[in-house]
C-alpha cells in the first residue's frame, strides 16, 4: 500500500500531541486537560485508522472485478476497524 503525505502527517501530528502530553505529565498539568488532550490523541488516532483502511479497501475493491474476491476485502476491512475499537 502507498501511504500518502496526508497520513504520514496526521501520524506526525499524533506524535507532536503525544510529546505534549508527556509534557504536560511531567509538568503536573490538571487532569481534565490532561484527558482532554489523550481524548484528541485518540480520536486522531481513530481518524487516520479510518483513512488508511478505507485507502486500502478501495484499492483492493478495484483490483478485484471478482465479487467473491471484493468481498472478503470488504470484511477484513470491516474486521479490522472493529479490532481498531
Amino acid at each position: 500500500m502507498n501511504y500518502t503525505n496526508d497520513m504520514k502527517n496526521r501520524v506526525k501530528r499524533i506524535e507532536g500531541q503525544v510529546r505534549g502530553i508527556l509534557k504536560m505529565m511531567e509538568g503536573n498539568s490538571e487532569c481534565k486537560e490532561l484527558i482532554m488532550q489523550l481524548s484528541a490523541s485518540r480520536s486522531a488516532l481513530d481518524r487516520t485508522i479510518g483513512l488508511i483502511v478505507g485507502s486500502n479497501l478501495a484499492d483492493c475493491v478495484r483490483e478485484f472485478d471478482d465479487t467473491q474476491e471484493s468481498e472478503k476485502y470488504i470484511n477484513e476491512a470491516v474486521d479490522l476497524l472493529i479490532k481498531s475499537r
